[in-house]
């Protein structure tokens, strides 16, 4: 075969393997083949677009199918918090350690700080970065991480309404729900409830609970190099809170405080010559959450009642939380008053080896009188050993401590004595022992302490309020009348309680129910000139969606000021020679009562300086039991008047509380004393009754005073440090009569 037939062939040959398809993939008419026939370019493409739409479509309809839901019930749980009047501290109470706070107390840098290290295009976006998102997303696909990438506005909606599981369907949600609380809410009340509902560790939930755990300040505040520590603590509290990380995590979270500062200043708000001088402040070490212990638990007690009488709240309401609540209680006065309790009352007693010390119960209340606030507060031993506050309890009498309203009655309603003459300190009075009282439908003899009688048989209203003499006042309230007596007490701020002792004489002696707070207000009000004085404990407080107005607490004329001011004059009297002497001091002028109730289950010391009034009570409580029983015998001795502990107690809590302060006198320009007592024959009290007294009365009601813890010879404990003999009664001086006024007012000393 030549060339020529060799070509020939070869081109036969490769005709006959055209039509099996060429090298470029095309067929006879030039269209794909094999699996290139199901991925062209075109149908990627399209498939990829149509993805896109399918998923705006979703989101679309995401957007209109999913509602914001309710806030889950950790987010809105807050705690109460208690403080002082300082601005400390006192206690929280609630489950969640957080205070929900407007955005306005949030320092501007500080919020910046949070801004720049989680979110700097917050005030930019509209609540979702979907770069962010995508990269996040990368991320976790890729095993760099979780997904990350969360605008500061889908932090705030996983916090608020969602939960922390990093599901698709909570991230969606977050998604969805993110778009419409951008649109719904302002950037700064986002902010707020982002701040507000972060999670900062130590317990800490929210930016006031943390800043107090980490700084022990308020959010206000914070400096910019705390904020910053904050911010960058947020990403992992157990990891980067400075007293128990690692090296590793205190590297970390130094790299993420100088992270927040840099940015700042890449974001043109934080000047970079400052920057260099900002350094890291290490956070405090970390406290237990305040608790109710010693005499907390009390406070509350107090608050809350307050509050929620002046509001109307539920005790669920209260409980729900969210109250920041300021009290009047003043630190050092308060401290000083549970020292006085302790050291001159509990630390005498042997409770679980003397019967009688079990029983007895402490309870005190101190008020200023000008503003009417409640600056110290006793309630008991503590709320694990007595639930309820001796402070506040109504179910035992005061006592004689009534008396000076009784007299305050008599002075108002210019009363007058049974013959006709007028009512004054300076009227005399039969204080015979036993003797009934005349001009009252109500038979009534009461008994004198120790069945003394005073005045052979007359003495002054001075006198007779010094020595507490029951027959006078008995038969004083017989002359001004029940009634009116009831209506001035009223008017003092005394509570018309069930069993008040409506037209009875022995309402003299204190036969109604009353509090340490109640009595406090009656004798502040006599120390501010007549003046109203409701006692109160709450400064302020504040909640996001509800108002507390707190009442005035000094509101007008009670009684006149002649009145109020004689009173007071009267019961210096007490104190300068009288049953109150124990209390006695060159540090302060001081006016006041003492009262023990009807078989000595109660013994009261109710006293004022012009700084301060203060009520101290014992009481005789049965452990376990609501059974009154005697205080006689405690601390191992014999009767425990109101001049014994009570005024050991007032006098060394006034003198601690008023360490320091210029003291003043009474300003009693007012006072009226009266005419001077004509002579009687004499005013010489006699150890018991003489055979020609009245026969004994058949009222159940015992002899108040004199008070017998105390004789009445007995030193200035001011300038002794032994206390006062309950065991011994008051031995009557035969050769000196119970001084009449006017007398000499106590000359104030600084100590």
């Amino acid at each position: 075969m030549g060339r020529a037939d060799a070509r020939k062939a070869q081109q036969q040959r490769s005709a006959r393997r055209a039509p099996r398809g060429r090298a470029t993939g095309k067929g006879r008419a030039g269209k794909p083949t094999g699996i290139r026939r199901f991925f062209t370019w075109k149908k990627i493409l399209g498939a990829f677009f149509g993805v896109i739409l399918l998923g705006m479509a979703a989101l679309v309809a995401l957007y209109f199918y999913v509602d914001e839901p309710d806030p889950n019930a950790d987010a809105i749980q807050q705690s109460n918090v208690y403080k002082y009047a300082d601005g400390s501290i006192m206690a929280r109470d609630g489950k969640m350690n957080r205070e929900i706070v407007p955005i306005d107390r949030v320092p501007k840098e500080v919020q910046t700080a949070f801004i720049a290290i989680e979110n700097k295009s917050f005030y930019q976006d509209r609540g979702v970065d979907f770069l962010g998102v995508a990269r996040g997303v990368f991320n976790t696909v890729t095993g760099k991480g979780k997904a990350g990438g969360s605008t500061i506005t889908q932090q705030y909606v996983k916090n608020f309404y969602l939960n922390q599981d990093q599901t698709a369907t909570r991230k969606l949600k977050e998604l969805v729900i993110s778009l419409k609380v951008d649109q719904r809410m302002e950037k700064d009340d986002i902010l707020a409830g982002y701040l507000n509902t972060s999670y900062f560790g130590r317990g800490a939930y929210g930016i006031q609970a943390a800043a107090q755990a980490y700084y022990g300040v308020d959010v206000g505040q914070l400096t910019l190099e705390q904020g910053a520590y904050l911010a960058a603590v947020l990403q992992a509290p157990s990891q980067y809170d400075w007293a128990v990380a690692g090296d590793n995590g205190k590297k970390l979270a130094m790299v993420r405080f100088n992270g927040v500062l840099d940015n700042m200043v890449e974001m043109g708000k934080l000047d970079a010559e400052k920057r260099k001088t900002l350094t890291f402040k290490e956070p405090v070490k970390p406290k237990a959450t305040p608790g109710l212990e010693g005499q907390k638990g009390y406070l509350k007690q107090a608050a809350d009642a307050e509050l929620r009488r002046q509001t109307n709240m539920t005790e669920a309401q209260l409980k729900a939380g969210g109250w920041e609540i300021v009290l009047n209680i003043e630190p050092k006065k308060q401290a000083a008053m549970e020292q006085a309790v302790q050291d001159e009352l509990e630390s005498q007693l042997k409770r679980n080896d003397r019967p009688v010390d079990a029983s007895v119960q402490a309870g005190a209340t101190s008020v200023d009188p000008k503003t009417g606030h409640i600056v110290a507060m006793y309630g008991g031993t503590g709320l694990s050993d007595h639930w309820s506050s001796n402070a506040l309890r109504t179910d035992f009498q005061p006592g004689s401590t009534f008396k000076p309203v009784v007299l305050a009655s008599a002075l108002e309603n210019k009363a007058t004595t049974h013959d006709g003459k007028p009512i004054t300190p300076n009227a005399l009075y039969d204080g015979t022992s036993k003797r009934p009282v005349v001009g009252s439908d109500v038979p009534f003899a009461p008994q004198n302490q120790d069945n003394v009688n005073y005045g052979d048989p007359l003495l002054t209203v001075q006198a007779a309020t010094n020595s507490s003499v029951n027959s006078v006042y008995a038969q004083m309230i017989v002359d001004v009348g029940p009634p009116k007596v009831k209506k001035t007490a009223l008017q003092l701020g005394m509570k018309d309680r069930d069993g008040w002792p409506e037209d009875k004489p022995a309402m003299s002696l204190g036969t109604m129910s009353a509090n340490t707070m109640e009595m406090a207000g009656v004798y502040a009000t006599f120390d501010n000139h007549g003046k109203k004085v409701t006692p109160a404990i709450i400064k302020s407080a504040k909640h996001a969606d509800r108002q507390f107005t707190p009442v005035e607490s000094v509101g007008g004329q009670a009684i006149t000021r002649e009145t109020a001011d004689t009173v007071t004059k009267v019961l210096t009297g007490v104190v300068n020679d009288g049953s109150g002497k124990a209390v006695k001091s060159s540090a302060y002028q001081a006016a006041g009562k003492t009262g023990t109730t009807e078989s000595n289950v109660a013994a009261w010391f109710t006293a004022y300086t012009p700084e301060l009034v203060t009520v101290v009570a014992m009481f005789g409580e049965e452990p376990g039991t609501a059974k009154q029983v005697t205080l006689t015998g405690t601390a191992g001795g014999g009767r425990a008047g109101g001049s014994s502990f009570p005024a050991e107690i007032w006098k060394a809590y006034t003198l601690a509380a008023l360490k320091g302060v210029k003291t003043g006198e009474f300003d009693l320009e007012e006072a009226k004393m009266g005419a001077p007592a004509a002579p009687s024959r004499s005013t010489t009290p006699s150890s018991s009754a003489s055979s020609s007294s009245p026969a004994p009365s058949t009222s159940s009601h015992a002899p108040q005073s004199p008070d017998p813890s105390k004789s009445p010879q007995s030193p200035d404990p001011s300038k002794s440090s032994a206390k006062p003999d309950p065991t011994k009664s008051p031995k009557p001086d035969p050769t000196k009569s119970p001084p009449n006024p006017p007398f000499p007012p106590v000359v104030n000393q600084e100590q």
